[in-house]
């Protein structure tokens, strides 16, 4: 679209908004033809840019401070810090019930395979209650969903720790999955409500590197903690650190949808901060403009969009090594290496660092790219562009498999195990940022229905490969199987390939997602 359409554009629609309401939706333009970041291309545009006057913003701001792009810096990275913190806790309460089987079982004289079957309803419930955490927060709002799930995931932390039976423990584990995911299913709300585009990455990279890092922090605790101590207090830190993030929710967040297509009175002056915190404020004023229909509809509305099914589909088969290796590793180490309970803790540091270099990694990565393929594209960006992360990840995640498969098989020295386990965990934290920032891109009208989407790829094939990953490796080895786990990963390759060549195709055939909120 050229400048002068845009300008067209933004005449005809400034009939109908208020003053506040932003002339242009520059979000829309982006999604068919490409995100304009260059002030050049719009000069004679009255659009707000970046304090240096080189980059628009996107999308662009109201005049009001209630409006969450034009909260203080402070203000807006605190939540994401707290998001952040909350999207930590599913994948490392989870992780740490595979660290307490063999304790569990002592106790109450049950295999600890038994025992595991808690684990797996856990992690299914980590990627199904996305889509209806998405689909309540667009009818109820995003904070009080957060608040009244982070409170129930709280209650059956403390069940979990508090459990005197196995039936007991399963029931917990399994609801504790289901609400303690809010954060992991709908965090991308709270990025794309606070932050403009050119920010997004760099956002996302924070968020993600908290759910990458979370569940080799859960079996790194817990293998010192039960070496010592009974398991519950494995469970019990979980509840605290869930306790933190309810307590910072309740005196930090706040509601971040801001109305931007219509002229509703905005929704801060209207009531105090607690009503909001418990939906009473979206309820009674009807700022919310989705019916309870639509709302439901919204997650099964971008599923059918074919880029956002075909890219959670590539991300199941990239990730879902991430959750196999990390659940049954401990079985390989001991008999291999001979190593204790705490010396798999120590092992456990190799993913924590890994995961932390891929996010330092990813706060320049994906800003370069982002840059220089608006600088070589005459300042547009198109959201397939982000897939150049992957191309970069490729040679980690291969390379991270291959050798840990060998180490392991022929009993190579520990810490080229680690160093194998330490590759792939690096490429995933890359490739993690670089999908959630396409789809995001793709569809920015519908960023928590994508993130759960995303969301449920990856826990659906951790939940999947779970089932078999210690009886393929000891009927095969660790060469063959991770040999295999490599062409799996190649295909997901192949398949984002594919996309970055006719996503924008397919985007454009299956159209917009046309939500009434943002």
């Amino acid at each position: 679209m050229s400048v002068d359409s845009v300008k067209t554009d933004s005449d005809a629609h400034m009939e109908k908004v208020t003053p506040n309401t932003p002339a242009v939706d520059l979000e829309a333009i982006g999604e068919r033809e490409g995100y304009i970041l260059d002030t050049t291309l719009a000069q004679n545009q009255d659009l707000k840019t970046t304090a240096d006057g080189k980059t628009i913003l996107i999308p662009q701001p109201s005049n009001s401070p209630n409006d969450p792009l034009n909260w203080s810096p402070f203000r807006k990275h605190l939540i994401l810090i707290i998001i952040s913190c909350t999207a930590f806790l599913p994948d490392y309460g989870s992780a740490t019930g595979a660290v307490t089987l063999v304790p569990q079982g002592k106790e109450w004289n049950m295999d600890p395979n038994v025992v595991n079957h808690s684990q797996v309803g856990n992690v299914f419930m980590l990627g199904a209650a996305g889509p209806i955490i998405v689909a309540l927060s667009a009818y109820f709002g995003r904070f009080p969903i957060l608040f009244w799930w982070a409170l129930l995931a709280l209650a059956t932390a403390v069940w979990c720790a508090a459990a005197q039976s196995f039936e007991s423990f399963m029931a917990a584990r399994i609801l504790n999955g289901f609400f303690s995911t809010v954060a992991q299913g709908g965090g991308l709300m709270f990025i794309k409500d606070m932050f403009f585009f050119h920010e997004h990455a760099r956002k996302i990279n924070i968020w993600s590197g908290f759910i990458i890092l979370s569940p080799y922090m859960g079996p790194l605790l817990a293998s010192f903690i039960v070496n010592t101590q009974i398991w519950q207090w494995a469970f019990g830190l979980y509840a605290i650190e869930t306790g933190l993030c309810l307590a910072a929710i309740t005196l930090f967040v706040d509601e971040t949808y801001y109305d931007r297509k219509t002229v509703q009175p905005e929704l801060v002056p209207n009531g105090p901060r607690w009503q909001r915190m418990l939906g009473i404020q979206q309820v009674r004023s009807g700022y919310i403009q989705n019916s309870f229909s639509e709302a439901v509809m919204r997650p099964v509305t971008i599923i059918l969009k074919p880029v956002v099914f075909v890219t959670a589909f590539a991300y199941l088969l990239m990730f879902a090594w991430v959750v196999g290796i990390n659940t049954t590793l401990s079985i390989f180490l001991a008999p291999v290496y001979g190593f204790d309970a705490k010396a798999i803790g120590f092992f456990y540091f190799t993913p924590v660092v890994a995961a932390i270099l891929g996010e330092v990694a990813g706060h320049w990565l994906h800003d370069f790219i982002a840059k220089t393929y608006t600088t070589r594209h005459g300042g547009r960006f198109e959201p397939e562009a982000r897939f150049y992360a992957v191309w970069f990840s490729m040679p980690f995640l291969v390379s991270g498999l291959v050798l840990m498969g060998f180490a392991l098989e022929r009993e190579y020295h520990y810490m080229l195990a680690a160093l194998g386990w330490g590759l792939y965990v690096f490429g995933i934290m890359v490739v993690t940022v670089a999908i959630n920032s396409y789809v995001l891109d793709s569809y920015p009208e519908a960023s928590g229905e994508v993130a759960a989407w995303v969301n449920f790829g990856r826990t659906c094939g951790g939940f999947i490969v779970s089932y078999f990953m210690v009886e393929w490796a000891e009927k095969e080895g660790t060469i063959k199987q991770m040999g295999t786990m490599c062409g799996v990963v190649g295909v997901a390759f192949f398949i984002i390939l594919g996309l970055q060549f006719f996503g924008k195709r397919l985007r454009a055939w299956s159209g917009p997602a046309d939500f009434k909120t943002g």
